[in-house]
Formats: C-alpha cells, sequence, structure tokens
C-alpha cells in the first residue's frame, strides 16, 4: 500500500474511532441523565447534580440534561440564606438556565426557574441585596408574562413584589418617626411623612392592583391573589391620605376582597376534601 493510500486508510480507521467513541458517550450520557431523574425524584439531589453534570459533560448537545441540572441546583438553594455556597449555587443555576434560554429564549419553565431563584435568595437582612433580588425577580416573571401573558402565577409574582416593596417603604418611613402601621391608612400620620411616601408607592401599589387583579382574572380561585389585593388597597389608603373619602372607599375594598379570599379558600377547601363521585374501588378490591 502506497503512502497516500495508508494515509487515506489511517484516516478512515480514526473517523471510525471517534463515531464509535461519541456513540459510547451518548449512550453513557443517557445512563447518566436517567440515574439523575431517579435520584431527583428520590430528592437525592446532591446525587441528582453530580449524575446532571456527567451527562452534560459526556454528550452536550443532550436534550434536557441542563435543564434538568439547573433544576436540580436550584432546588439545592435554601431560600433567604446569604452564605457564599448558597448564592454560589443559585448563580451556576440561573447561568445554566440561561444557557438554555440562549436557545429557546421563551422556555417559560426556565424563565420562572430563574425568577424564582431570584425571589428565593431575596433576604432582608441586606437591604439593598433584596431590592435588587427583588428587581430581578420580577424582571424574569414579566418575561413570563411576555411569553404567556395568562400566566396567573407570574401576574402573582409581580403584584406581591410591588406590594413588598411600598410596604417596606412605608415602614421605614413611618419607623423614622416614631409611627406604626395601623393598617387604615395611617391619617394620623403627619404629611412631612406621608407627602414624599405617596410619590414613591404611587407607581407600585397602582402596578401591584393591575397585575393582582389579572392574576385572578386568569385564575377565578386565586385565593392568595385576593389576599393581596385586600394588602394593596390597604397600601393605596395610605397613598390617598389627603382624601378621607378615597381613604374610606379603598379600607372598603380591601375589606371586600378580605371576603373574598375567605370564602374562596372555603370553597377550594371543600372542593380540595371532594373525592370521587359514585362507587369506587380501594387498593384492595373493596368498594367503598
Amino acid at each position: 500500500m502506497n503512502g497516500p493510500a495508508r494515509i487515506t486508510a489511517f484516516a478512515v480507521t480514526l473517523a471510525g474511532m471517534v463515531l464509535a467513541m461519541s456513540g459510547c458517550d451518548q449512550l453513557a450520557a443517557r445512563d447518566q441523565l436517567n440515574k439523575g431523574v431517579e435520584a431527583y425524584k428520590s430528592a437525592h439531589y446532591e446525587e441528582a447534580i453530580g449524575h446532571f453534570q456527567r451527562a452534560t459533560q459526556l454528550d452536550p448537545n443532550l436534550p434536557m440534561a441542563k435543564t434538568y441540572l439547573a433544576t436540580a441546583l436550584a432546588q439545592n438553594v435554601v431560600p433567604g440564606l446569604n452564605t457564599a455556597e448558597n448564592l454560589k449555587t443559585a448563580q451556576q443555576s440561573v447561568d445554566i438556565f440561561k444557557e438554555v434560554l440562549a436557545k429557546d429564549p421563551n422556555d417559560v419553565n426556565s424563565l420562572k426557574q430563574v425568577a424564582g431563584i431570584y425571589f428565593s435568595i431575596a433576604n432582608p437582612s441586606d437591604h439593598q441585596k433584596w431590592l435588587d433580588n427583588l428587581k430581578n425577580a420580577k424582571e424574569w416573571q414579566q418575561k413570563v408574562l411576555a411569553a404567556d401573558p395568562k400566566d396567573p402565577e407570574a401576574a402573582y409574582t409581580v403584584g406581591v413584589i410591588d406590594w413588598m416593596e411600598a410596604h417596606s417603604n412605608l415602614l421605614s418611613a413611618l419607623q423614622a418617626a416614631g409611627l406604626n402601621d395601623d393598617g387604615e391608612g395611617n391619617l394620623k400620620a403627619p404629611k412631612k411623612v406621608m407627602d414624599p411616601l405617596k410619590a414613591e408607592n404611587g407607581p407600585l401599589v397602582d402596578e401591584a392592583l393591575q397585575y393582582l387583579n389579572q392574576a385572578v382574572a386568569n385564575r377565578a380561585n386565586y385565593e392568595e391573589a385576593m389576599t393581596y389585593i385586600n394588602l394593596a388597597y390597604r397600601a393605596k389608603a395610605n397613598n390617598d391620605y389627603d382624601s378621607p373619602n378615597a381613604v374610606k372607599a379603598d379600607l372598603a375594598s380591601a375589606r371586600e376582597w378580605t371576603a373574598k379570599a375567605m370564602d374562596t379558600r372555603k370553597k377550594n377547601e371543600e372542593k380540595k376534601n371532594q373525592g370521587p363521585g359514585g362507587i369506587t374501588i380501594d387498593s384492595s378490591g373493596n368498594l367503598k
């Protein structure tokens, strides 16, 4: 065999070996992915992370491997814990979800997961970081709504974040003046306290009501959203402090939504406790 022929033969053999190795890696990657799923189902998240990491290393293009890895990492994030290790895990998860979103920007699951991670690590002990994380969570939930405008949970979370920020502003302003929140519009608070607060909280409260009502419009039995609509109207009463009639109307709306939330909670519980109607058979084959 002449030189060029030997080189060609070697190249073909080498290519075959590479393809064979690639095929083996793909099979091994799928095996690791399956093992990771089983570990995750058993709540063994550290083990699942290890399997998913090996799967992505063996086959970077394996469908869902990165999503599973990012999800397992997110499951390991401890809410409100600001240790370096916990924040590192959170950032790793966010970064991998962003890789998934680079290929599919409208992947609602990944958008929600990123929003949830930022909300989870928001810790009020560091006010500025708390605000930053809430802002990030809000922005990612708004991306969810851009992909799915009728998602009730995303709208609910945006409304809750707006209320949280407005309530924090209220408490800070009142405490600086030696006052406590009375939950009824704080009509006794001085104008010099309430004027700046109205300018700061007005847009937040209006937006909170907009998104919370949107959540209820898309999920009629959303009792949690109804509860926060009550709170948002109480926040609105603070903004309307200079109009007693407006405060009265806000508080009436708040009480109305409290009643709706309680009634809806009762109905939800009744529905939850209702088993399937008619005759059923239990696992032992007995009629019930």
